[in-house]
Parts: C-alpha cells; sequence; structure tokens
C-alpha cells in the first residue's frame, strides 16, 4: 500500500469530514481513523509538521486547500467551498500551535547547516562577527552564515575537467541571516539586514525557526522577498526535515567582488574562500572544514530535550 504524505492525509480527512478543521482536529481525525500509521513521514512530530504544511500550502497559486480567516485558521478544501458554511465554524478552545523554545539564534546554525546540506546540498560556514574588528563598512556587512554549493559530486569527472579547462568552473555562494522569529515588530529591520548582508552572493535568504502567520504580514514578507530578491526559510525546531523555503530566493548570475574584498576582513570569511579554492583545485570537498552536520536526534535533543 502506498503511504500518504501530510497533505494527502489532510485532504483525505477534510474529504470525509466535509467541514472546515484546524490542524489539530486534522490530526486527531486521523488518529482515530488510523490513517497516522500509512503515513510515510519519518519526523518524530508530525502532528506539529501538519499544520505547517498546510499553512504553508494555502498560501500556493493551485492549492487544494484553502483556510478561513479565525484563530485558529481551519482548513478545507477549495472544492468544497460552495458546500460548507464559512460564517459558523464552531470556536476551538485548544489547538496546536508551534511552542515558543528558550533558545537563541545562535542556536539555530546547526539546524540551518543540516537543513543546507542534505536539502540545499550547501556546506555552510559559521561566520564570527567579532573577529572582524573594523566597523568602518557600517552595521550590517557579515552575514551570519555563508554556503557553497559545489559541482563536485554533482558533475562527472569529464564535465568537471571540462569546465576547469575553460575557466569557467561554476559554484554558488549562499548568504544566509539568522533569526528567531518573524514578525511585523522586527521584520523590517531583519529583511534589510538580509538584503545588506546577501548582496555579494548568487543567492540569500533569511531564516527564522518561528514566523507569523498572520496574513498581513504574509502579504507584506511575499512583497518584500518579490521585491528584492531574498528568500526566506522556515526552520522547524521539532521536526528538522520539515524546514522548507517558505520563499524562493531570486538567483544573482553575478557575485559582488567589491563587497567579497570587504568581508575579507574577516577571518572566517577569508578562511571560507580559501577553503573553496582548494577543494576545487583537489576536486574533493573536505567536509570537516565547513560547519559540522549532526543527525536528526543529535538536533532533536537540543531543541526538544
Amino acid at each position: 500500500m502506498a503511504k500518504l504524505t501530510l497533505l494527502q492525509l489532510a485532504q483525505r480527512v477534510l474529504n470525509e469530514q466535509k467541514i472546515p478543521l484546524s490542524a489539530e482536529e486534522i490530526w486527531n481525525h486521523a488518529l482515530e481513523k488510523n490513517y497516522v500509521e500509512e503515513l510515510q513521514s519519518n519526523g518524530k512530530t508530525p502532528n506539529i509538521s501538519l499544520g505547517a504544511r498546510l499553512y504553508v500550502a494555502v498560501g500556493e497559486e493551485k492549492s487544494i486547500f484553502a483556510a478561513t480567516n479565525d484563530r485558529p485558521k481551519r482548513f478545507y478544501l477549495r472544492e468544497m467551498v460552495n458546500q460548507i458554511d464559512l460564517e459558523n465554524v464552531p470556536e476551538e478552545k485548544n489547538f496546536i500551535t508551534k511552542s515558543t523554545k528558550n533558545y537563541l539564534e545562535k542556536d539555530l546554525h546547526p539546524l540551518l547547516a543540516y537543513y543546507a546540506k542534505f536539502y540545499l546540498n550547501v556546506y555552510c560556514k559559521t561566520i564570527n562577527h567579532s573577529k572582524s574588528g573594523k566597523k568602518e563598512f557600517g552595521e550590517w556587512l557579515h552575514p551570519d552564515i555563508v554556503g557553497c554549493w559545489f559541482p563536485i559530486g554533482s558533475w562527472s569527472p569529464s564535465t568537471i575537467e571540462l569546465a576547469q579547462s575553460l575557466g569557467v568552473m561554476n559554484v554558488r555562494l549562499y548568504s544566509f541571516e539568522l533569526k528567531r522569529e518573524l514578525n511585523f515588530s522586527n521584520l523590517r529591520e531583519a529583511f534589510f539586514q538580509a538584503v545588506s548582508n546577501s548582496s555579494w552572493a548568487h543567492e540569500g535568504y533569511l531564516c527564522a525557526a518561528e514566523i507569523s502567520k498572520d496574513d498581513d504580514f504574509s502579504s507584506e514578507l511575499k512583497r518584500l522577498s518579490g521585491s528584492f530578491g531574498i528568500g526566506i526559510i522556515e526552520l522547524d525546531t521539532a521536526d528538522p526535515d520539515a524546514s522548507h523555503i517558505y520563499l524562493p530566493a531570486k538567483r544573482k548570475e553575478n557575485l559582488d567582488w567589491e563587497s567579497i574584498d570587504k568581508l575579507c576582513i574577516n577571518p572566517d570569511f577569508k578562511d571560507f574562500l580559501r577553503r573553496i579554492k582548494n577543494d576545487l583545485t583537489i576536486n574533493e570537498i573536505h567536509k570537516e572544514q565547513y560547519d559540522k552536520v549532526l543527525s536528526t536526534e543529535e538536533l532533536l535533543s537540543k531543541f526538544n530535550p
């Protein structure tokens, strides 16, 4: 029997119940029907991941899911919009939310390194701002984490050799700005910090573990992302494999070499560039020179002891 994804499970429950349901209600119905046993998810907290996936799904242009405007949001199938009463949805007293944990922004670095490696094939390096020792370039210059995608392991040896001989060896450089949460209180500062710190890279991302699902906030976040090309990554502390690109970055074809040169005042960044050059020269990635990638179990023990 084919395994269900979280969204397929939600679709089955909503198709049967024919009323708007919260993520928790969908999960409880799935438990009662033993649908959970058919899930293909290996995450430790699929009930939390279900809500996150549904919030993302309703924002997609051709999604089969829609949501009410009340709190908590109730989800339903768009095809049933004329068959259900959206004006008289009963209030739910207890509903599932992503709980706020006692962690710092720096604690999210291993979570991003994990997601970047396994889902973007990007090797990350944390930048310690305190090592720069210079302030003349302004408040915002250094990203929290930088990353590189290598053709090594993705291209055949023959392709790599030809690219090297032509001097067109292709790598992609990434910049990541980390925030514990994103909401209206810090959106503009966090976003423009990401813009400033990511101007040099092929792709720049603003990453957070808690992103407000307020409709007005989501609209403003999408507007800023579309205008400046900064992507958004939502990190999931309860299920690292449920982390995802909330909004994609706009990839730039050319690097800003002037900004890269300024960033070299930081020894971590200078070492990052040296490491990339050395790995490309020998066609082998020295993984130990980049941020350590923890296992799922190690990450869960950090955020859910």
